[in-house]
């Protein structure tokens, strides 16, 4: 491990240290892969079918026990890095993530895949939040827009990207190695990445955040007044349960088990009606644990979450934009390719490679976003919805003139690739705005608490668009379908860009007040 932290200060105008895109390097790779996984699979469920002789449960839960792992530990792996250091966090996560990738990958039946599944989503959970709290804690200003600038463009590219290479590797490989080689594939990159971690993070990743450890505070002005030295080994101890309890096991059962509730049954709605009753307990949950970090702060410890972070308003109306934004925008690929494959008859490799301008966008323009956000601000943002709603409007267009005028489906790709413009001019620099005031010490669990946030909608809004298409579908046909799809979409992603307009209008407020 290295020695010197990656100092902001010590880069240059217009560019990163060495060791700054060394940090980039091993923590983006593995952000990558980790995102890949949630829609690589997409594609592969056929060949996982016939070569498992797999039923649709069993194939459903490939699908949810990933996701449901990973919107579960997000907050609580946050947390934990902030407490533990995030370089121990992050390669804990790797060692998960590459072994659920293994076995997965060499499964001899669908029990086995998805409990693989859930081990990768625990990974990928572990994983994510020490990303963006390395970012919080290593970049300082225009270069923290420009970190979180590329890691919005991986974000973009790993959903559009993962149907294409799925596609590609049954193509290549055929149907029992294709899918296998979608989880293998990620067990090198692991290996390396987990080397990288060890040589290029620096050794303060390694450690808690300063000022984070209360023990530490309490030894040392112990022995300021004179106190009697503890036995090393008995300091280390107590070191270990204040970190324990500073990880506030409780919340994270109280969240854990609220998050999951609330996640079921949009994830697990085929089971039946009776799966609902799982989503007010969760929300109850939930609100048990918002007491809990109250009375925890009250009671003079250090909560998983300070909930006086949404006290803040640059981060409440960042956290609230992005969740209302995932709880749409993240349907429309879902929608797309059921479209081309059960509509137009494509197949998934098609259906895969109509979203690559999107994801080409997506990396052209998040990071010339992050770079200019500190300078433009919110209205950057906004110009994203503009983008986005631009390309969600003659996305619909579109396809009315396919059914109605025999124009090509195919033009999608220049109304999708205005989406990942907007999505670029979104993602990355919201995430910039909205994690700016948060003290370093929490930088973790607040970008857990937003990814959480994230996760939630996502499943929310999938279950939620689907339906409205397959309601619409039987009695109007697909290009009616499609249009309440896409239509319910646009009307949410206009939801969240009114968050933005009401961000700027309180932050020129405050300025204007002085506050």
């Amino acid at each position: 491990m290295r020695e010197s932290a990656a100092s902001p200060s010590a880069a240059e105008p217009d560019g990163f240290t060495a060791e700054q895109s060394r940090i980039l390097a091993v923590t983006l790779i593995v952000a990558f892969l980790s995102l890949l996984s949630v829609s690589i699979v997409n594609v592969v469920l056929p060949s996982i079918e016939s070569s498992l002789d797999a039923g649709s449960t069993a194939l459903q839960w490939v699908l949810t026990g990933y996701a449901l792992a990973f919107g579960v530990v997000l907050v609580a792996a946050g947390r934990a890095g902030d407490i533990y250091g995030r370089g121990r966090i992050f390669v804990a996560g790797l060692v998960l993530f590459g072994a659920g990738s293994l076995v997965a990958g060499l499964a001899g039946d669908a029990l086995t895949l998805n409990l693989a599944r859930v081990v990768m989503g625990l990974g990928s959970g572990f994983i994510n939040p020490q990303v963006t709290g390395l970012i919080q804690q290593y970049f300082a200003g225009a270069k923290r827009g420009r970190a979180f600038g590329l890691f919005g463009g991986i974000i973009g590219v790993s959903v559009a990207i993962g149907p294409v290479l799925g596609g590609v590797l049954v193509a290549v490989f055929g149907e029992d190695w294709g899918w296998r080689s979608s989880f293998l594939v990620n067990v090198p990159f692991v290996v390396l990445a987990v080397v990288g971690a060890f040589l290029w993070l620096p050794r303060s990743a390694w450690r808690a955040v300063e000022g984070q450890d209360p023990a530490g505070s309490v030894a040392q002005s112990d022995q300021s007044a004179g106190a009697v030295t503890e036995h090393p080994r008995a300091s280390r101890l107590r070191t270990g349960l204040h970190r324990v309890i500073d990880l506030d096991p409780v919340g994270v059962i109280l969240l854990g088990a609220g998050t999951l509730l609330v996640m079921l049954p949009f994830v697990e709605r085929a089971v039946g009606t009776g799966i609902w009753a799982c989503l007010p307990a969760g929300i109850v949950l939930i609100a048990g644990w918002a007491w809990w970090e109250k009375r925890t702060k009250a009671a003079g410890r250090a909560p998983m979450v300070d909930l006086d972070l949404f006290r803040t308003r640059s981060y409440t109306n960042g956290t609230v934009l992005v969740s209302v934004y995932f709880l749409g925008m993240t349907s429309v690929w879902v929608v797309l390719a059921l479209w081309m494959q059960n509509g137009l008859g494509h197949t998934a490799l098609a259906a895969g490679l109509i979203g690559l301008p999107s994801a080409l966008a997506n990396a052209v323009f998040a990071p010339i976003a992050g770079r200019h956000i500190t300078r433009i601000g919110r209205p950057l943002v906004l110009w994203g919805f503009v983008f986005a709603m631009t390309g969600l409007s003659l996305s619909i267009l579109v396809v009315v003139l396919h059914y109605s005028a025999s124009i090509s489906e195919w033009w999608l790709l220049g109304s999708l690739a205005l989406q990942g413009v907007g999505q670029a001019l979104v993602i990355s620099p919201n995430q910039t705005l909205t994690l700016a005031e948060v003290p370093l010490r929490y930088a973790g669990s607040a970008g857990g608490v937003m990814q959480t946030g994230q996760r939630v909608a996502t499943s929310i809004g999938i279950a939620m668009i689907t339906g409205i298409v397959f309601t619409v579908l039987p009695a109007h046909g697909w290009m009616f379908a499609f249009i309440a799809g896409f239509g319910v979409v646009l009307l949410i992603v206009a939801c969240a860009g009114a968050v933005g307009v009401l961000d700027l209008v309180q932050g020129r407020r405050a300025r204007r007040d002085g506050l």
